[in-house]
């Protein structure tokens, strides 16, 4: 009986295979962010420039009548870039907060534990709604608004009514 002999390798070093498996996942996970890319947002940015078109700033606004919690990020951001700052805390005093997530969200999450990203993305939609809520209740707020008769979906339901 012939002794074959083995290789032994230690368990994490660095072998081709896994150099090459490497470097084909980086390749791959830059390829899936730069199609998701593509495809969430030149739709939506064809959406919302129909939207221009037509005179509809917010969807949700125009459809329901009642202000999203992201009411005001666009104009926060115009004002942003004409450097008034006060201006967009006006507008939108959360305007900070995507900008930041995203880069976090494209970047760092994989170095994240599963649960630390939980924890992330619950705390930023609880202060989100948190503050849509306070908005809401202001009577001051002029960006955020409840005013469902000025909606489309309540126009419609009248028309058919009456």
């Amino acid at each position: 009986m012939r002794l074959q002999r083995r290789r032994v390798v230690a368990k994490n070093a660095p072998t081709w295979g896994n150099i090459v498996d490497r470097a084909y996942q980086k390749e791959r996970k830059k390829r899936r962010l730069a199609a998701g890319l593509i495809e969430v947002v030149l739709p939506i940015a064809f959406l919302y420039f129909i939207f221009y078109l037509v005179h509809i700033g917010c969807p949700i606004r125009f459809l329901t009548g009642v202000s999203c919690a992201g009411c005001g990020m666009t104009r926060a951001y115009m004002s942003l870039l004409h450097l008034d700052f006060a201006s967009a805390l006006h507008f939108h005093p959360l305007f900070f907060i995507p900008p930041v997530f995203a880069v976090y969200y494209f970047f760092f999450r994989d170095r994240v534990s599963l649960k630390m990203h939980k924890i992330i993305v619950a705390a930023v939609v609880a202060i989100f709604m948190v503050t849509y809520i306070l908005r809401m209740f202001d009577t001051h707020d002029s960006v955020v608004v409840f005013c469902p008769k000025d909606g489309f979906i309540w126009r419609v339901i009248q028309k058919i009514l009456n």
